[in-house]
């Protein structure tokens, strides 16, 4: 019995996503649940689960090419005329019940850790390892691979992600010959990097290399190939993040408005934090404790977290803090939020935000994350930027960006000492917010900032 199953809709009512790579190969044996593939929608890559046992019959698409959804991605032999064994629904069945109903593929991801995975046919002549004649002609033109390079090919597809698979391309680097260290099996930017310094540590050339012009350039490898620019589709988080942004600044009356503080209190709390060794894990910042801030202070100045509902001509006052974190990705930038931020503790923010960002970097962000958001900050003083004016957040009333930590002259108990001062920036929407009520917000956060101890004052 041969099954279609086509591109469902994740969750996000979006028209189509582009396929980043298939985790399976035709005439490969899965199990239920088991990933199949990732895929890159207009928000996050994700995992596509396995919704059938059965053996692979025939992939309709491959990597690159853009599926609509309802289209069909892949073909399935379940074998006889049984009815289809399917995925169960994300949290209420285990692998073993099946579920009644094609599942909603948003939350369930990829299939247990520990799970079989795919089983691939080897293909091999006269008893020698099964090792692909182009492992060699793959590795850059003019490289020599010694024997001890060339080792079997994974009987898998290399897991990795996006932004990996872009560095290792950079490099000239064949993933399906790179070994991952991790416990998780997915290969790291680390991996690939102690992969490209080990071959080209023992590579020699087989013909003589003519004298090259030293230069300086920081132009990708294509500008040296003679290319004068290069085109990249518009498409995945890119495409999504210009147009909301777009929508965003041409929507919302914006008004941005700073203030220079005076934070060395603050980060002697966090180096006293750090001292601490019950605490140490924790990695609490100048960003944790601005997050803290600012759901204090949204407690006092309600406009700030709420969303104008033009549709119903209201404006709708949030009650809780979700938390968005203006996150910079090799795919883009993504604002996944921590929900009821306003209930947690500085340590759990702190924890909160470190694990937001490595997901992000991973390219492992749910759409579910980054949806629901009111109020988000960003920190721009990470690259050294002391202040800036950045675009709402589309929904959101404000958004906060926080300039670098300096350590400069400033006037402190009627002199001029050393202090470490760091710039705000508060963007909000006109049509919510009035500027008294931006810079009320803003002072109180910054007054937070300045002596945390008068975060004890508030409730």
């Amino acid at each position: 019995m041969i099954q279609d199953f086509t591109l469902p809709d994740l969750g996000e009512g979006l028209p189509e996503a582009e396929l980043v790579q298939w985790m399976v190969a035709e005439g490969d044996t899965v199990t239920l649940n088991q990933t199949i593939a990732e895929v890159e929608t207009a928000k996050a890559v994700v995992e596509l689960p396995s919704p059938y046992a059965g053996r692979i019959s025939a992939l309709h698409a491959a990597a690159g090419d853009v599926v609509a959804v309802g289209s069909v991605l892949i073909s399935y032999d379940l074998g006889g005329d049984a009815a289809p064994a399917e995925a169960p629904a994300p949290a209420a069945q285990s692998v073993e019940e099946p579920a009644k109903a094609e599942p909603n593929l948003v939350g369930y991801g990829a299939a247990p850790r520990g799970s079989a995975r795919p089983q691939r046919r080897t293909r091999s002549a006269g008893g020698r390892p099964a090792v692909s004649d182009t492992a060699v002609l793959e590795a850059a033109p003019h490289d020599v691979i010694h024997a001890s390079e060339v080792v079997e090919r994974p009987t898998e597809r290399p897991r990795s992600t996006p932004p990996v698979r872009l560095f290792a391309k950079q490099l000239g680097v064949d993933l399906a010959l790179v070994e991952a260290t991790g416990a998780s099996g997915v290969i790291t930017r680390a991996d690939v990097e102690a992969y490209a310094e080990r071959v080209g540590a023992t590579k020699t050339s087989t013909t003589p290399t003519p004298p090259v012009r030293e230069t300086v350039s920081d132009f990708p490898p294509s500008a040296a190939q003679g290319e004068r620019t290069t085109r990249t589709p518009i498409r995945g988080v890119r495409k999504h993040t210009a147009e909301a942004m777009v929508r965003s600044a041409f929507t919302a009356p914006h008004v941005t408005t700073f203030l220079t503080v005076d934070v060395t209190a603050t980060t002697e709390l966090i180096a006293s934090l750090k001292a601490d060794r019950s605490l140490q894990e924790h990695k609490i910042g100048v960003m944790a404790v601005a997050a803290k801030a600012v759901c204090l202070a949204l407690a006092r100045h309600t406009g700030l977290n709420s969303r104008w509902d033009d549709a119903a001509g209201e404006i709708v006052e949030h009650h809780y803090v979700n938390l968005g974190i203006a996150a910079a990705t090799g795919r883009g930038l993504v604002v996944p939020n921590i929900r009821d931020a306003q209930d947690l503790t500085l340590v759990e923010l702190a924890d909160a935000i470190r694990g937001l960002a490595e997901t992000a970097r991973s390219g492992k962000t749910s759409p579910a994350e980054m949806m629901g958001g009111t109020f988000s900050i960003t920190n721009v003083g990470v690259f050294g930027v002391d202040a800036g004016t950045p675009i709402l957040n589309p929904g959101e009333a404000g958004i906060l960006a926080l300039g670098a930590v300096r350590r400069q002259p400033w006037e402190h108990r009627g002199e001029i000492a050393l202090r470490d001062v760091m710039t705000l920036a508060l963007s909000f929407d006109h049509r919510l917010v009035d500027g008294e009520q931006g810079s009320r917000f803003l002072v109180d956060v910054a007054d937070i900032l300045r002596e945390p101890g008068r975060a004890m004052l508030l409730r």
